[in-house]
């Protein structure tokens, strides 16, 4: 993904669905978001937003026993998580669709 304002504004939901799936840490959020294709997204950006969404309490974290070194804060989704995440699917799947529908129905000669 090129645009970082189009990136700004999907990425705390990717990382919400991430959390959503399994407690994880900051790394490994950030290894699976390079899995995904946002290879725009830099590791240093990561932490930020974390603490963001635990300021808005949708994520919460834990410390916990690292087998590889030092202890690893691990991250959970909340309720208000969940809340802020259907909220986000909803409001994807609608632009996704009005993005579909437009290009699927706008042609040259129409413009």
């Amino acid at each position: 993904m090129k645009s970082p304002q189009l990136l700004k504004g999907v990425i705390e939901g990717a990382i919400l669905k991430i959390i959503s799936q399994k407690s994880t840490y900051g790394y490994e959020i950030y290894q699976i978001l390079m899995q995904y294709g946002f290879k725009d997204f830099s590791e240093g950006s990561l932490y930020p937003l974390l603490v963001r969404l635990e300021t808005k309490q949708y994520i919460r974290s834990e410390k916990k026993e690292s087998p590889l070194g030092p202890d690893r804060k691990y991250y959970y989704l909340t309720s208000f998580g969940e809340e802020q995440l259907e909220s986000f699917t909803g409001s994807w799947q609608n632009l996704v669709s009005s993005m579909d529908a437009l290009w699927g129905g706008i042609d040259d000669e129409c413009l």
